[in-house]
């Protein structure tokens, strides 16, 4: 059947949106089908609505786990599972979908007759008036009539008071009474009398959990009155002719007061458990955003989870298309530890992780299982198993929901997470494989020039070694020893950095006097740099340093030969050794032409070479100033450039100080 379907006004053009609504009855499953084919059929958004009202909780047991059977069900043909609050229904349900761009309500027909012209309308008459301009589709409910007396019991159940509601009502009515007299006593006017009854009600209906308290208070309240104060006293009749109004008038007050203040209680109730949910949600959005690793997401999960449902957490995480063991998180301490769960709990978890469903306690699936287990899945991928200790009860509807919501939440961080760390490997291996790139290119052009000019030497010496002068002979054998010394200078800094890159430069840490490490590296400095003024500074005679004496060797070696090859001949360096602190600083000052300044920011990049135009006019790799700085840095100093006034420029590197140990 189909009612109060919307003009043609190219609806049909729009998307469909496909609401159903979730209830407890036994003929939901079939109704909630039918929405679902109805959603396959337009191609449509599907969505699976609850109104949560203040009567929820009086739900039996039995109510509840078909509730749950139903919402799962939902779940299980592609619905996206909302609740809503509200004591009017079908104005909650015309909201959502307005809000909701729901085009089509799939909801079922109650077969109960009104008995009385005042009796209210049905659920579908109120919600065709709420929404006219919906497609509707009811479809017939045979079990409400048998749901109808189900919930009439289940409500004379719930309005029976308890042993301590009726001890507050007689202890507030008591009360009012006493000051009642007192005001009578001091000759205040019955309507002062009739007040402290009213308010009585309303502490009453504030005070009890059941509104049949309140109910009766008011009732009480108006007998009281007349017995007490009202001639004739301590009898229930009245002399005055208007006292039957104001019995009339003091019963309606105290029953309107009391029903109100019981309708705000049940409103603040509402109100601050979904304050507090939200506050949840929004909570475990912002925290999984900050997650760096996938252990993070589990454990915030886990976390609000257990703020949620205050209940024991179980996380099984997965890695490789396995589950790992769970680790168990405590609600009441917040404590976590690994844990050997029986095998029938770890086989619920490895089949709810193999099948992407629920299962275990209070589900029909596996329901021998102590916990209840559900996947942490997104679309088709699944990145773990959650079991929470249920302890038989059902999770109500908002708790469902909102179990979802986060679950949601959490396997959408992890394949953010995984995605992000798989970009970062493919941007790792695309760097390395740059890497090996320029180094070929780089090694291919640039190692040509001097073994061409090592070839030819040895070519020439080899053919005509008796008709060349030896002179000639000698510079031949200078220009081969070094174009050879190059070779072996930039094998060391390849190897160096190729140690670097893949975390492979061990450290071999030994105090050392710096002015030995210093006098030594000079020794292996380039012939060429005879043609420069060298010169070495100490500011103190004795200092050591933690170091890998090879290593900073390298380092002292590439920054002189750096100055020597971008100096003219018969430029003056100069090595400054000093203290600093707890830091041995060793500065290489050049009076050079320098570094321009658009080059200082670049130097420490790998392969930047700078200007070109070399004095021996070979091109550098731009290996070496990188290669300094990476060794200086894993000694836990700094490498750093400084301009050298009036020119020239001056590489500062630091060493922590060493200590030498004396043993007697």
């Amino acid at each position: 059947m189909e009612l109060a379907k919307e003009p043609e006004t190219g609806m049909g053009s729009m998307d469909e949106h496909i609401l159903v609504c979730l209830s407890a009855s036994p003929s939901n499953a079939r109704i909630i089908r039918t929405a679902a084919r109805m959603a396959e059929a337009f191609q449509g958004t599907f969505t699976a609505l609850y109104v949560e009202t203040p009567n929820s909780d009086k739900m039996s047991d039995t109510d509840k786990k078909r509730m749950q059977e139903n919402i799962r069900l939902a779940e299980q043909l592609g619905a996206a599972i909302s609740t809503v609050y509200g004591n009017d229904v079908s104005y909650q349900i015309a909201e959502f979908a307005r809000i909701s761009n729901v085009t089509k309500i799939v909801i079922g027909r109650s077969n109960i007759n009104r008995s009385h012209f005042w009796s209210p309308t049905s659920l579908t008459e109120e919600l065709i008036k709420n929404a006219p301009n919906l497609d509707i589709h009811i479809i017939p409910d045979s079990s409400v009539d048998h749901k109808y007396y189900e919930l009439k019991k289940s409500f004379l159940l719930h309005i029976q008071p308890t042993g301590k509601d009726l001890l507050i009502t007689l202890l507030i009515l008591a009360g009012a009474t006493g000051i009642g007299t007192l005001f009578w006593s001091l000759g205040f006017t019955e309507a002062n009398i009739i007040t402290v009854y009213i308010l009585g009600v309303l502490l009453i209906s504030l005070f009890t959990k059941r509104h049949i308290c309140s109910v009766i208070s008011a009732l009480v309240s108006v007998l009281l009155f007349n017995f007490l104060f009202t001639e004739p006293r301590l009898t229930f009749h009245a002399y005055e002719p208007g006292y039957p109004f104001t019995f009339a008038i003091m019963l309606t007050a105290a029953l309107i007061t009391g029903t109100l203040a019981n309708k705000l209680k049940n409103h603040a109730k509402q109100s601050a458990q979904s304050a507090f949910r939200t506050k949840i949600l929004f909570e475990t959005n912002q925290q999984l955003q900050k997650a760096e690793t996938e252990n993070d997401v589990e454990i915030i999960t886990a976390r609000q989870l257990m703020k949620l449902l205050n209940r024991d957490i179980l996380v099984f995480p997965e890695e490789k298309g396995k589950l790992l063991q769970p680790c168990l998180f405590h609600a009441d301490s917040g404590r976590q530890n690994e844990i050997i769960l029986p095998k029938q709990e770890q086989a619920t978890a490895q089949w709810v992780f193999d099948n992407k469903k629920r299962a275990g306690a209070t589900t029909n699936l596996l329901s021998h299982a102590k916990n209840l287990y559900l996947a942490i899945h997104i679309n088709q991928k699944v990145y773990g198993v959650v079991g929470i200790a249920v302890s038989g009860s059902h999770l109500d509807a908002f708790e469902n929901s909102m179990l979802l919501s986060i679950l949601g939440e959490c396997a959408l961080a992890i394949e953010n997470n995984r995605n992000a760390r798989e970009k970062e490997e493919a941007a790792m291996l695309a760097q390395k494989e740059q890497l090996r790139a320029n180094l070929l290119r780089a090694i291919s052009h640039d190692l040509r020039t001097p073994l061409t000019s090592i070839s030819g030497n040895a070519s020439t010496l080899l053919s005509d070694f008796k008709q060349l002068e030896q002179e000639t002979i000698f510079q031949m054998f200078t220009d081969i020893y070094d174009d050879s010394q190059w070779l072996i200078s930039l094998v060391e800094n390849l190897l160096s950095v190729t140690r670097i890159e893949e975390g492979q430069l061990n450290l071999h840490l030994s105090t050392e006097l710096v002015e030995e490490v210093v006098e030594e590296a000079l020794r292996h400095i380039s012939r060429k740099s005879m043609e420069h003024q060298i010169s070495v500074d100490y500011k103190e005679d004795f200092l050591l340093a933690k170091m890998d004496a090879k290593l900073i060797l390298q380092v002292i070696i590439n920054l002189v030969d750096n100055a020597v090859k971008y100096t003219p001949a018969g430029s003056t360096i100069r090595i400054h050794v000093q203290r600093q602190g707890e830091m041995v600083a060793v500065s290489i000052a050049d009076n050079g032409p320098g570094i321009p300044k658009d080059y200082r920011s670049r130097v420490f990049e790998m392969f930047f070479t700078g200007d070109p135009k070399i004095v021996d006019s070979r091109r550098s790799l731009g290996l070496g100033l990188f290669l300094c700085k990476s060794i200086v840095s894993i000694h836990g100093g700094e490498l750093t450039l400084e301009e050298n006034l009036p020119h020239g420029c001056i590489f500062t590197f630091t060493l922590p100080l060493g200590e030498v140990n004396i043993h007697e």
